[in-house]
């Protein structure tokens, strides 16, 4: 579940007809599905037709000539413990140009669109707990677009890709072509937070595909930008969106789960989520995992037996644990990953994997739209469509499945066709861009 990279926008058309499965190819969903979506203020602007054609669909300018509300922001509510607001660092301001530029440059793995506003970043230190459950103090970032002082936003919240260095957490890749950045510049606050075990708690290990504490490095970001929006005037208009790719989607669903079970006052805020290519049910995507190590290592696959993995001799089960390890994360990263969700697996431990891990079983109220590529060999369809089923036979009105339409419809492939698709499915309902 390696970071694929980066990409991102564009607006709507008519539903196409599911799949014998349930799920939809990768075109738009009825506007009836995400609400309010008689205010459809465009997040992208010019999609460029290549771009279009990835998502199948074209686009239009949408009246910008409706001026957003000015909106007094609360007092502030200080909060201590998890979501405790710790200090904030102005980063840098990134003009409009030179947005507009990186997303020209040759390398650019970003959709051509139109940004509107600069973006000035800042770094957001605040307190979560980490895998073990201790507090810890993390890192995130905000980038919000210039605009006029009382002037509201709709707030993204992005969930990055699994990375393996520093280096390239949000708070520490503050450039013009990365998705903060880019999102922001067309009219949007948005948070990412850096995870556990990056950025301000580079030491710590990041507490991969563990639930608990991947949910809570959204919330309590959440809660500490609020306040620091709360000080700093900054308004924003209700909207809450979150949003991720690969393990970015796991989060995304991790932290919508989590907002709606508790009585966090983000909760009522959330408009929907759109994950993508995320390993939801972390039980099937351990189960292709196996598989592909068994395939490339002949010997040691012939002594594995899948669901009996407790039964293996320490020997062999290390080295099926430093082959798992080996197949999701390089030798040269600089950030540690905690094995829990391994162990687990190697246990044939299932309720210690649904507790831990799993985040496909439960019911939303307010609508997901999911995106996955068919081909995906790093996390299988399997992961999205039992968790669309799940969700279904919970009885969910709103959550959809829509498939890729890249050709492979591989993991990596899939990548800016998911970008589009997020923002499209944004820019249907959100206001004040």
């Amino acid at each position: 579940m390696r970071d694929p990279g980066r990409a991102h926008v564009h607006p709507l058309q008519a539903s196409p007809p599911p799949e014998s499965d349930g799920t939809v190819p990768d075109r738009t969903l009825p506007p009836s599905h995400f609400p309010d979506t008689r205010r459809r203020t465009a997040i992208a602007v010019l999609a460029l037709p290549l771009w279009l054609a990835a998502c199948g669909g074209g686009s239009k300018d949408l009246d910008r000539d409706v001026t957003p509300p000015v909106v007094t922001p609360p007092v502030p509510v200080e909060v201590t413990g998890p979501g405790e607001l710790k200090g904030a660092t102005h980063i840098n301001t990134i003009a409009v140009g030179d947005i507009a530029a990186a997303l020209k440059s040759a390398d650019s793995k970003a959709p051509q669109v139109a940004p509107r506003y600069a973006v000035d970043s800042w770094r957001i230190t605040y307190l979560t707990t980490d895998g073990h459950g201790k507090s810890v103090t993390a890192s995130g970032l905000v980038s919000v677009p210039v605009k006029p002082a009382g002037v509201a936003s709709p707030v993204v919240s992005y969930q990055h890709g699994t990375i393996f260095k520093d280096a390239d957490a949000p708070s520490n890749n503050v450039v013009a072509s990365e998705p903060p950045l880019i999102m922001a510049s067309l009219g949007a606050i948005v948070l990412a937070p850096d995870y556990v075990g990056y950025g301000a708690s580079k030491g710590a290990q990041h507490p991969y595909l563990l639930s608990a504490p991947a949910a809570a490095a959204v919330t309590d970001l959440l809660t500490a930008a609020k306040t620091w929006r709360q000080k700093t005037s900054l308004a924003d208009n209700g909207q809450l969106f979150l949003v991720g790719y690969s393990e970015g989607g796991y989060v995304t669903m991790a932290a919508h789960r989590a907002l709606q079970a508790g009585n966090s006052p983000h909760k009522a805020q959330i408009v929907g989520s759109v994950p993508g290519a995320g390993p939801y049910h972390v039980g099937v995507t351990m189960d292709a995992l196996l598989d592909r190590v068994r395939n490339e290592n002949k010997v040691l696959g012939a002594l594995i037996n899948p669901g009996f993995l407790s039964h293996l001799g320490s020997t062999v089960r290390d080295e099926v644990r430093r082959q798992l390890m080996k197949a999701l994360i390089p030798d040269d990263a600089d950030v540690g990953f905690q094995s829990t969700f391994i162990d687990n697996f190697l246990a044939d431990d299932t309720g210690a994997i649904e507790r831990d891990s799993n985040v496909h079983d439960w019911k939303p109220e307010v609508p997901v739209r999911m995106f996955h590529g068919r081909d995906d060999q790093t996390v299988p369809y399997a992961a999205a469509t039992t968790t669309l089923q799940a969700m279904q036979k919970r009885g969910a009105q709103d959550v959809l499945l829509a498939s890729c339409s890249a050709i492979p419809a591989s993991h990596l492939g899939c990548v800016p066709p998911y970008f589009a698709y997020m923002v499209q499915q944004i820019s249907l309902v959100a206001r004040n861009l």
